[in-house]
C-alpha cells in the first residue's frame, strides 16, 4: 500500500506520506522536505517512487516510507543536539534527514554514517554535497566513516539514536552497548523472516525490545559477501 505514496516531486512524495498517515510529525515532514531524494539515487527518473532502489555494491536506498517510519520511531531521541549513528549508511540519505532533525538553530547535533563499502562512502559524501550539506560535512556535524557497522563506531558514542539500514541475523551487542542512557535503536533483525525491532535503553541502562512490523531488507553482512548479493 505504501507505493501509493509515490509522487512526481519530492514535495508531493512527502505530502502523500502525510496524507496516508505514514508521516505523523511536522518535524519529520520538514526534515524530509529539506532532503531531495533525487540527489541520493542512481535512477533519477524513479527518485520519488515509494520503493527501494539499487545503489550498487549489493546495497539499496530503502523505500521512502521506511525512512519516514525510522524517523518517526526515533523522533523522541532526535532532538536538537543529539548524537546519531546510521549503520549501513549507503547513499547518505538518512544521515541528511537526521541532520535536519538534530541540528537546529544554534544547537548542533552530530550524525555519524558508517558503511564498509568505501565506494558507497564516497558516493554518500558527493550526494550530501549536492544536497547543500558541504558545510555540515566540514564542521563534522555529519561524518561519513568506512568501517564495519556491525561493530558500531564507539569512539564517537554513545548515541541517542541508532538506525540500521540492513537486516542483522541477531541483534548486535556492540550497537546495544553504544546506545546512550536513555537511547533508542531502530533495526531490522532476522534472516528469511525479518522484523523491525525498537530497542530502548533507559536511564539505568536496562534494555527492552519491541517488535514493530515485518520487513524485507538486504542483509547486514561483511564487505566480501555483500559484493555477491
Amino acid at each position: 500500500m505504501a507505493w501509493r505514496c509515490s509522487g512526481s516531486t519530492n514535495q508531493e512524495l512527502i505530502d502523500n506520506m502525510m496524507s496516508k498517515s505514514v508521516i505523523h510529525s511536522e518535524m519529520v515532514a520538514n526534515a524530509m522536505k529539506h532532503v531531495d531524494r533525487a540527489n541520493y539515487v542512481l535512477d533519477k527518473s524513479d527518485a520519488y517512487r515509494d520503493s527501494p532502489q539499487s545503489i550498487g555494491y549489493g546495497a539499496t536506498i530503502s523505500a521512502p516510507h521506511m525512512h519516514a517510519h525510522a524517523s518517526e520511531y526515533l523522533l523522541p531521541f532526535l532532538r536538537p543536539g543529539a548524537k546519531v549513528l546510521d549503520v549501513g549508511s549507503g547513499s547518505g540519505y538518512t544521515c541528511a534527514v537526521f541532520h535536519h532533525l538534530v541540528s537546529s538553530g544554534e544547537k548542533k547535533g552530530k550524525v555519524v554514517g558508517i558503511d564498509h563499502i568505501s565506494e558507497l562512502v564516497d558516493f554518500s559524501v558527493k550526494n550530501l554535497k549536492r544536497d547543500n550539506l558541504s558545510r555540515a560535512l566540514e564542521t563534522k556535524e555529519i561524518e561519513m566513516i568506512t568501517g564495519d557497522g556491525r561493530q558500531g563506531y564507539a569512539i564517537a558514542g554513545p548515541y541517542d539514536a541508532i538506525h540500521v539500514g540492513a537486516a542483522a541475523p541477531t541483534l548486535p551487542q556492540a550497537l546495544v552497548d553504544q546506545l546512550a542512557k536513555p537511547g533508542r535503536m531502530f533495526i531490522p533483525v532476522g534472516d528469511f523472516s525479518q522484523d523491525i525491532l525498537q530497542v530502548d535503553k533507559d536511564e539505568e541502562g536496562n534494555v527492552t525490545e519491541q517488535e514493530l512490523f515485518a520487513v524485507s531488507y538486504v542483509p547486514l553482512t561483511d564487505k566480501e559477501q555483500q559484493h555477491y548479493l
